[in-house]
């Protein structure tokens, strides 16, 4: 029989991690289902791979971007109505992606669509997962941050198959029926915890944003996402081409974004664990390094088992690196604001998202390699770490 859970971890948490899990799940995969729609785009639209690749970085820096927005929103109204309304958004940009006629449009529909509509699930959902948690904080945010590895491993997959039966607009569509089955099912179960809820005029414990962004910690936190984000979002977008460039076929080249979403979900969940008993400050430098490192082993990749073991490595990284930030915000400055912060420190990672991408395609356009673009990103990891170790070494 488990044991039963602590005063300050009510039963009621656990179901908003699986909410949480499964919304996380639905949003990036469909984010990350871009890999598998890159050739139909490149070919629908005689479009470059710089052109492309704009798309997927425009919807990654409006979520980043209004994450912050998100937050404070679901720190005013909760997660529900605003998670809820982010799906919405989801499915009409999918469903209007799908009739696109032009590059400009796909990517005004599609690529603002799915980043407004990101931006008001992600920072509510996986803030809305940390004041109900105390003890097993880490392992907590690491099992709900899990669905984004969970979705990336297997909507792109999906993806890739229903464009092979029916192709890519029909395609868009199944996902926006997916997206509101499955992600509005699990927005309605998001529920504040009591300890994120203001009652007869309390005061939540917690620094307020203001407090929070005047803090040593925050501003190094911050310039870790800026640094990091090249290396984390790049291989999203470029893996995939880059090993159809090595005469690698279709399935395995867009498979592996699927295993980066693979060694994504084994990071969130052993990851997570083992923070809560190291310490997740340390371990926060060490997935940092690991992404730099990682980006070694692209670089030489000369045929499909290296580049699988990369995606691995990465994804491992990536995931153990998700997954502690929410608990760590939780852990510095409380539940005042928690999701709040969480959207604002986001918003580092909003350039890299979208100018790494199209920076690599233009790189590989004008130069036929990856090859200065893999080692950029290890070089930004590694600044990273150090920005890491500068915010919590305290």
């Amino acid at each position: 029989m488990p044991d039963s859970p602590p005063a300050d971890e009510a039963p009621y948490g656990w179901i908003v991690v699986g909410a949480t899990f499964t919304a996380l799940a639905v949003i990036f995969g469909v984010a990350y289902a871009f890999a598998a729609f890159f050739a139909p785009f490149e070919a629908a639209f005689s479009a470059s791979r710089a052109d492309v690749s704009l798309v997927f970085g425009l919807s990654g820096l409006l979520y980043f971007v209004l994450g912050a927005a998100g937050g404070m929103l679901s720190d005013r109204f909760g997660p529900r109505v605003v998670t809820s309304a982010g799906m919405l958004c989801i499915a009409a940009a999918l469903a209007g992606g799908s009739r696109a006629t032009s590059m400009a449009q796909l990517t005004g529909v599609y690529g603002l669509g799915l980043g407004v509509g990101i931006a008001l699930v992600y920072t509510p959902s996986i803030g809305c997962v940390q004041p109900w948690f105390a003890r097993r904080r880490g392992l907590a945010a690491g099992i709900a941050s899990a669905g984004i590895g969970a979705g990336t491993f297997a909507v792109p997959l999906l993806a890739a198959g229903a464009i092979a039966w029916w192709g890519w607009r029909s395609a868009m569509l199944a996902l926006a029926a997916g997206v509101l089955v499955l992600g509005l099912a699990a927005t309605l179960l998001l529920k504040p915890a009591p300890a994120a809820t203001r009652r007869s005029g309390a005061t939540v414990p917690g620094l307020t944003l203001p407090e929070a962004l005047r803090s040593r910690s925050f501003r190094w936190l911050y310039a870790m996402c800026v640094l990091a984000a090249p290396g984390m979002f790049i291989p999203f977008a470029h893996l995939s081409a880059s090993a159809r460039d090595l005469g690698i076929g279709e399935a395995q080249a867009v498979g592996l974004v699927g295993l980066i979403g693979i060694g994504s979900l084994t990071g969130r969940f052993a990851i997570g664990s083992l923070a809560d008993r190291v310490g997740r400050p340390l371990t926060l430098v060490a997935m940092q390094a690991s992404l730099g490192l990682s980006m070694l082993l692209w670089w030489a990749a000369d045929g499909y088992a290296a580049l699988a073991v990369f995606a691995l490595w990465m994804g491992l990284s990536y995931g153990g690196i998700v997954s502690l930030m929410p608990a760590l915000c939780m852990d510095l400055y409380g539940a005042r604001a928690v999701a709040s912060i969480i959207g604002t420190l986001y918003t580092g990672a909003a350039l890299g998202n979208v100018a790494g991408p199209w920076l690599a395609g233009r790189v590989f356009d004008a130069s036929g390699s990856y090859a200065g673009v893999i080692l950029g990103c290890g070089l930004l990891s590694a600044l990273a770490t150090w920005g890491t170790w500068q915010a919590l070494r305290r």
